[in-house]
């Protein structure tokens, strides 16, 4: 009996063990995402990267906070960057490509003023919002990273100019006036340039200077006009000699 008893309490101990081995090979490994955090690894490290980059800077950062927020393992952010250099390096690239991609973006407005106002808005509004953090960052590490800070200086400033060139092409149409004009071919990108120096560049360091960005959009309706007619008035002159 007592041997019946026993097997019997065998058995059905056994689908409680089942339960238990079964639950614990459906456990995560570590570091292993689970399945709803699954997809673009490389994106997801990124993401985590710049939070902390903005959060800690670049010298109090480690690779072990972002592997914890991405989440990844250490191994796999080595198996997509070198290192924290080169992650920051990649961070800092993106938020640039994101900032001067200007694809399907239309100005808004009749007149070419209005174009130009709706145009200068987005460029301040975009470098406002995304690129303050990222800036104060690599101007931080400057010295430690010189040739980022050049690139990103460079980089940026090309690539801004460049898809602002080729917006404000679209926008100024009607103020063609032949090839060696302000709006012509060869000086479309340095005209796109002043541009944004007129506009974008002192917002820019007002906000890194501390400014609040609600402070400066309350401005920047009637900034940008005003920049823009003279900007406007500039070209005038131009074509005037």
């Amino acid at each position: 009996m007592v041997g019946e008893r026993g097997r019997s309490q065998h058995r059905e101990c056994k689908p409680e063990l089942m339960v238990t081995k079964e639950h614990e090979l459906k456990r995560p490994r570590p570091g292993r995402p689970p399945k709803d955090l699954a997809g673009d690894v490389k994106t997801r490290i990124l993401d985590a990267a710049q939070r902390v980059f903005l959060k800690r800077g670049y010298q109090s950062a480690s690779l072990d906070e972002i592997a914890e927020a991405a989440p990844a393992s250490k191994p796999t952010i080595y198996a997509h960057f070198e290192g924290k250099e080169a992650l920051f390096e990649a961070v800092v690239a993106r938020v640039v490509e994101g900032l001067t991609d200007f694809g399907g973006f239309a100005p808004k407005g009749r007149s070419v003023q209005d174009k130009l106002t709706s145009l200068g808005t987005e460029v301040v509004e975009r470098f406002i919002d995304e690129t303050i953090g990222i800036t104060r960052a690599t101007i931080a590490e400057a010295d430690r990273f010189p040739a980022l800070s050049r690139q990103v200086h460079e980089h940026g400033r090309d690539r801004a100019a460049a898809a602002v060139s080729h917006v404000l092409g679209h926008a100024t149409d009607a103020l063609r006036r032949g090839a060696k004009g302000p709006f012509g071919p060869r000086r479309s990108v340095a005209t796109a340039q002043i541009f944004m120096d007129l506009i974008l560049l002192p917002m820019l360091m007002r906000a890194l200077m501390g400014e609040g960005a609600k402070e400066l959009r309350s401005e920047l309706p009637a900034f940008v006009r005003e920049r823009v007619s003279f900007f406007l008035a500039a070209c005038e002159t131009d074509w005037a000699k």
